[in-house]
């Protein structure tokens, strides 16, 4: 997991414009957008996803659902709504191994999603 395109935004080695940065996580815009706003919040804590947790991550993944509430808002999509995705392994649809979700919005989603 330290060699995914995550991990190397984090060290600075892939350049991503942050909308948000902290101590616990960054988040920037998709480079594939599926909606018209599409953004990921991903920790600096090398998670694979929600099964990789531990009891000592519930804050942090808490702090990130904040996040995701917090740039959506920023993004103005608090009004019309919006979707927050996370997926969860291969079956789940994750193609990168770093915990990240997806904040989208910006159109009308649909269900179910895929």
């Amino acid at each position: 997991m330290t060699d995914t395109v995550f991990a190397k935004i984090l060290r600075g080695e892939i350049p991503a414009k942050f909308v948000h940065e902290d101590e616990h996580c960054v988040a920037f815009p998709d480079i594939g957008p599926k909606a018209p706003v599409h953004l990921l919040v991903i920790p600096r804590k090398p998670l694979k996803n929600v099964a990789d947790m531990g009891e000592d991550d519930r804050a942090l993944v808490g702090h990130l659902l904040w996040v995701c509430r917090k740039v959506a808002a920023e993004a103005g999509l608090a009004e019309g709504g919006y979707r927050i995705v996370h997926n969860s392994g291969a079956n789940g649809g994750q193609t990168v191994d770093h915990m990240h979700f997806h904040v989208l919005g910006g159109r009308r989603m649909t269900w179910p999603p895929g």
